[in-house]
């Protein structure tokens, strides 16, 4: 599988309630450890005082992250998402 670096930001629509933003998000908890224990989810995290994550992501193309990875979401149709491919660099010190 090819590695992704994905930028997350959720906005919640004004008017929603809480029940259903409280809903989506215990179920978005659930699929996001289902997606790591499949491997497409390999790492996650949130910079300080920013409404935003940042995560590492596989899948076997950016068609199928899309499709069958982040679609899968609960919160995705609240998300804008930026997608970057990646490959490994030769002076990476985790490689091998």
């Amino acid at each position: 599988m090819r590695e992704f670096l994905v930028e997350i930001t959720t906005s919640v629509p004004d008017g929603t309630p809480e029940e259903e933003v409280a809903r989506r998000r215990a179920a978005e908890a659930v699929r996001a450890r289902e997606l790591a224990a499949t491997g497409h989810l390999l790492r996650l995290w949130r910079p300080v005082g920013e409404p935003r994550s940042i995560g590492v992501w596989r899948a076997d193309d950016e068609a199928q992250l899309h499709e069958r990875v982040l679609g899968t979401l609960p919160l995705r149709p609240w998300m804008q998402l930026t997608v970057t491919p990646l490959e490994s660099h030769p002076n990476d010190p985790g490689r091998g």
